[in-house]
Formats: C-alpha cells, sequence, structure tokens
C-alpha cells in the first residue's frame, strides 16, 4: 500500500513503511543480477536510506488509480535512464526491490554501452491488461516533469511506444516513442543486432573467428528480439535451433525461415548438440542444472538477469563456457532510446550498437588476465567508468 499522507512536491511518501525495501544492503558487483539469491530471496526490512540509491519517489494518484515507484540509483554519469514496468506486484515491498534492483542495473548497463546516463528505473504496481489508462499514464508523466529531468523514462515490460506517447504529453523526459511522434520506434532492433555483435565477439574470442557461420546456434524465446536474432544468424551463415512457449511465434519465425528447425521445449534445445545458447526470453534461464547439461562453448542471449544464483558465473567459466553478459550484449536498446534524445537517428543508433564487438573482446580479455568470469570483468568495467567519469562533474564550470 501507498500512504496516504499529505503530497510531497515530489510525491515522495514520508509514512514510514514507504521507505522500507524487502531487500539486503547490494554488493555493488553483483547484486544488480536478478538472478541473485539476494535479489531472490525476502531478508527483511532495510532502509531505502541505507541502500546506494540516490532518490526514491512515491508517487500516488488515488484518482487515476496510480501507484508508482520511481528509483533513481545513480546520476555521477548523467539523468538516470530506464524503462517504466507496469506489473501487477504481490504488495509494495515487492516493488520497492524490483525498482532498486533494475535501477542499479541500469547504471551499470549504461555506463558499459559508454552511455552519458546514470540508471533509474520506474515501476507501477497494477495489471497493464485492466488498469492503464490516459489518465493513469498522464499522471503518472507529471511524477517524472516532477523530477526536472533527473530521471528519464521508457518502455519495459507492460508498456509500449504508445503509451510513451501518452505519458509524454505531461513531460519532456518520456522517450522510446512512436515513430510517428519523432521517436526510436521498437527497440528490439538495435537490441536483437547488439545481442549478435556480442556472439561475434564471442565467437572471435572461442574460435578466432567473429563468424557464426558453419556453427549451431540454440535460441531459446523468438519473440521480437529473439525472431530479429535468428535473422542476424541466418544471414551469418548459422544453423539455428529454436524453441519459444508460443507455437505461434515458431510458427512466424518457420515461415520466414524455413531452414530453422524447432524444438519442442527447452529441454530438449538444451539436449540438442549446439555451439550457442542464446537466452531471449525469461530471466533466470541459466541456473546450475542447466548450465552442467549445457554442450556448447558459449552462453550470450538477449534475456536480462539470465544467471539465476550467484554462483552460475563461475560454474560456466568452470565449464569453460564463454558467458557474455547479458547487460553488455542486450544494450543496443537503451543505445536506441537514448539516441532519441539528440534527434533520432537509426544509422547512428546502429553504428553505436556496433561498438558492443569492442567492448565485449574487452570483457572477456580482461576476464581472462585477471582470472574471473566475465560477469565480474564487465561489473569492474562498469564501476571504473562511473568512478573515472562521474569524478569530472566535480570540475567547476564558469557560468
Amino acid at each position: 500500500m501507498l500512504a496516504d499522507a499529505a503530497p510531497h512536491p515530489l510525491g515522495v511518501s514520508t509514512k514510514d513503511h514507504a521507505w522500507r525495501a524487502a531487500v539486503a544492503r547490494p554488493d555493488p558487483r553483483t547484486s544488480h543480477r536478478t538472478g541473485d539469491s539476494a535479489d531472490r530471496s525476502r531478508l527483511g526490512d532495510v532502509e531505502i536510506l541505507s541502500s546506494d540509491h540516490e532518490q526514491v519517489v512515491f508517487c500516488r494518484d488515488a484518482e487515476s488509480g496510480l501507484k508508482a515507484i520511481i528509483a533513481v540509483h545513480s546520476t555521477a554519469l548523467g539523468p538516470a535512464l530506464g524503462g517504466t514496468r507496469f506489473y501487477p506486484y504481490a504488495d509494495e515491498d515487492a516493488a520497492v526491490a524490483d525498482a532498486l534492483r533494475l535501477s542499479r542495473a541500469m547504471s551499470y548497463k549504461n555506463s558499459l554501452a559508454g552511455l552519458d546516463l546514470g540508471g533509474g528505473k520506474a515501476v507501477i504496481i497494477g495489471d497493464p491488461n485492466t488498469d492503464k489508462t490516459e489518465a493513469l499514464l498522464r499522471a503518472y508523466g507529471r511524477f517524472v516533469e516532477a523530477l526536472g529531468g533527473r530521471y528519464l523514462t521508457a518502455c519495459d515490460v507492460g508498456t509500449y511506444n504508445a503509451d510513451l506517447d501518452v505519458v509524454a504529453r505531461e513531460t519532456r523526459y518520456a522517450h522510446g516513442r512512436s515513430e510517428a511522434y519523432g521517436g526510436c520506434g521498437d527497440s528490439s532492433v538495435l537490441t536483437a543486432y547488439g545481442v549478435f555483435q556480442g556472439m561475434r565477439a564471442a565467437a572471435q574470442h572461442t574460435w578466432g573467428s567473429p563468424t557464426l557461420s558453419g556453427r549451431t546456434v540454440a535460441v531459446a524465446g523468438v519473440g521480437k528480439v529473439g525472431s530479429w536474432l535468428v535473422g542476424h544468424l541466418v544471414d551469418d551463415g548459422a544453423d539455428v535451433l529454436v524453441t519459444d512457449v508460443d507455437p505461434a511465434a515458431v510458427a512466424r519465425l518457420h515461415a520466414r525461415y524455413p531452414q530453422v528447425k524447432a524444438a519442442a521445449d527447452t529441454a530438449e534445445l538444451l539436449a540438442t548438440p549446439h555451439d550457442v545458447y542464446a537466452p531471449c526470453a525469461l530471466g533466470g534461464a541459466l541456473d546450475e542444472k542447466t548450465v552442467a547439461e549445457l554442450p556448447g562453448s558459449i552462453v550470450c542471449g538477449g534475456a536480462n538477469n539470465q544467471l539465476a544464483g550467484p554462483g552460475v558465473a563461475e560454474q560456466l567459466r568452470g565449464r569453460g563456457i564463454l558467458y557474455a553478459p547479458d547487460y553488455l550484449v542486450n544494450a543496443g536498446g537503451v543505445i536506441q532510446v537514448e539516441d532519441e534524445r539528440h534527434g533520432f537517428s537509426f544509422a547512428r543508433a546502429q553504428s553505436k550498437t556496433t561498438t558492443i564487438f569492442d567492448v565485449a573482446l574487452r570483457v572477456f580479455e580482461a576476464a581472462d588476465a585477471e582470472g574471473v568470469s566475465p560477469a565480474v570483468a564487465a561489473d569492474r568495467l562498469a564501476e571504473e567508468r562511473i568512478r573515472s567519469v562521474g569524478r569530472l562533474s566535480t570540475i567547476r564550470l564558469p557560468r
């Protein structure tokens, strides 16, 4: 529940309950991953003010039914960019926990993508299929506007380009809008392209050549991102095996690419020999059991938060399987959205997304040199950029 106290100018609730989150104080190197046990476990109430977030805003509009939380993790590199998730959370603590975790992840993603942006995230508590209205979205937009540009919002689970068009009627800080309104449109296009670039880098690091030609790639999930990825792989000469919980998605893909083979489910997919596993559906796809069964040499996919536990990255390393950190390779979407701020150019955003190849190679090389998993190496590179570039704001400029 969100408090009914008198409204703060930024919508911040001052009731004690609103300042509690069922998360532990995070380890900045690992806790931004959904799969970590600290994220999945309810470890008791911990004060938000003892976490490393700069600002957490509680937003409530009784008439429209809006109950939302905006979490700004860091503005060291610039305004905090992150999408708005519309989801029927079980309770307020679960919503707060998700906002804190996701906003921290965006700090790492934006940093490693080389963007001058910090990390933030918003969650709206409710069922997007029944609770989403124009009034609610516009009320939410006014709370975003009240933050004065510290937080830039975009699409996430449960929100779409058309929703951001509505939010933008009340704020200058809504991005990921539809092309009809000058926005970047569907960000899954460059998300998939970035995953492909990361996979090429993994192939270079593993086999000495940046191509998937002649390799078998198993893609779990062929929704928007997965289907675009399959197209890149087919064009590159890979043999592709797919699965999806939605038979219609597989049928649509097969109509475009008849040469693609389909597995009945993820278990069958994993049991089929392949060189690369590409999780492109739900998070937590890589648990200990799955990793123990993987037949390939590379894991690189578009799904968020793929690691289902804190030891999985090291388990992959122990088995000699190269893991391409998800928030590194799937950053094409946020790069696409960020470009909208400058007057969207697909060519420019695609060129920037291509650099994921070079960053991934740096991560793999650093992991080898330091004797750690690529997940740890990626975190370290992201943190170093936040420190080194973020400190430049302390150099005073004349006004």
